[in-house]
């Protein structure tokens, strides 16, 4: 089978498999017990935290540090973003093209009365920064001032990289908390969550080779946030629970290995993303690739073929021995296309026959020269059922 949907998850690294393996077999790891195991279990807590706040350019062990707050994974890491710096009163906007988890998010501060707006993508799928600027002036000259942001550091869909440093700016002269989803982009991109000048960040270490059920939701110093779950102290009482130890000395194994392989993970990865694009567009010229003309995760391809079926090929390409993802991962079993594309406003032939691949550094030459020739074929007996019904 050859693995590429790794928007969706990754493999876990063999090095970060140990790691957590060690971790679970050093006793019961209760971080808030007071006895020796608790103790102990509390300090390979802190000292993980430390190592990944590190990584991603924060001291955490300063007075008046950033926080890294533990969650189950990068969906209630958002909800807690979304639902604890949103504002009492006062607007949310959040970009058109966001995770699920971000839009349902803020549809449920809607239905509790706050004013959501989107800020549109253009067709490329970047956010527009004049939209986002009009926006905020709008909800100021409404009376209902916007308090919140959020936009995501990288399409999950389409790889596209958002201008994240001018939209926190806007955000900074207005005195607006932009909150960032960087799900994707750990590993991929060079990562400073203090450079970037934001409110908070949510990633998650099962999209670069690290454990499942576990996430995070960085905070910059002074900011604070509502919990939304209760019946701990744990965390100051802001994601009650026990901690899972073992995933997060694990989670900070995988962030490490991440930030430091990530330039040649990068060269790798871009080369078979393009030796995959290229190998279709020769023998499929009519092929669209998504969001191409901006910048791009160097892992992430959205393609359409018009006169196809996503579901179809998708299903035909599972059966053939090739994995990948007819949108976001938590949304894909669902019939209606891609809002990602919708939004940058692809037409709906395109829509129709969207798919999404993603390598990974693991991802080898043998298995990209293998999946064009598969990919290519089914894509072939797609466009010809496709012209048989019609």
């Amino acid at each position: 089978m050859i693995y590429l949907d790794n928007n969706a998850t990754t493999s876990l690294d063999a090095r970060v498999a140990a790691v957590l393996a060690k971790a679970w077999e050093s006793g019961p790891n209760n971080a808030s017990s007071q006895h020796q195991f608790g103790r102990r279990a509390r300090a390979a807590l802190e000292n993980a935290l430390d190592r990944i706040g590190q990584c991603l350019g924060s001291d955490l062990t300063r007075v008046d540090a950033a926080r890294l707050i533990v969650t189950s994974g990068g969906t209630e890491a958002n909800n807690l973003a979304i639902a604890g710096l949103g504002p009492e009163d006062g607007t949310i906007l959040v970009s058109s093209i966001e995770h699920p988890s971000v839009l349902a998010a803020a549809g449920m501060m809607e239905r509790r009365g706050h004013l959501v707006l989107q800020i549109d993508v253009d067709s490329s799928g970047t956010i527009r920064l004049d939209h986002l600027d009009y926006l905020i002036a709008e909800t100021i000259r409404l009376g209902k001032p916007a308090k919140l942001v959020s936009i995501m550091s990288a399409n999950n869909e389409t790889g596209v990289i958002q201008p994240i440093a001018e939209a926190s700016a806007i955000c900074r002269k207005n005195d607006v908390a932009l909150h960032v989803d960087a799900t994707q982009s750990i590993g991929k991109l060079p990562i400073n969550f203090s450079d970037w000048g934001v409110s908070s960040v949510t990633f998650t270490p099962h999209k670069f080779h690290g454990p499942a059920g576990v996430g995070f939701l960085w905070l910059a110093p002074g900011v604070s946030v509502r919990p939304v779950i209760f019946g701990g102290e744990q965390q100051l009482g802001t994601r009650p629970g026990t901690e899972p130890v073992a995933l997060v000395v694990a989670a900070a194994e995988a962030t490490a290995l991440a930030v430091e392989e990530r330039e040649a993970s990068v060269a790798k990865m871009a080369r078979l993303r393009n030796e995959l694009e290229n190998g279709l567009l020769e023998r499929h010229p009519s092929l669209m690739i998504h969001g191409r003309s901006a910048q791009r995760l160097p892992s992430t391809t959205c393609l359409s073929l018009p006169g196809t079926n996503r579901q179809t090929v998708l299903m035909a390409l599972d059966l053939a021995g090739v994995a990948c993802s007819s949108g976001s991962a938590c949304s894909s079993g669902s019939s209606p296309p891609s809002h990602v594309l919708t939004a940058m406003g692809v037409e709906k032939e395109a829509l129709d026959s969207a798919l999404r691949f993603g390598v990974s550094k693991f991802s080898t030459d043998e298995e990209i020269a293998r999946a064009i020739e598969v990919i290519s074929r089914k894509l072939q007996a797609g466009s010809r059922f496709a012209h048989v019904e019609n």
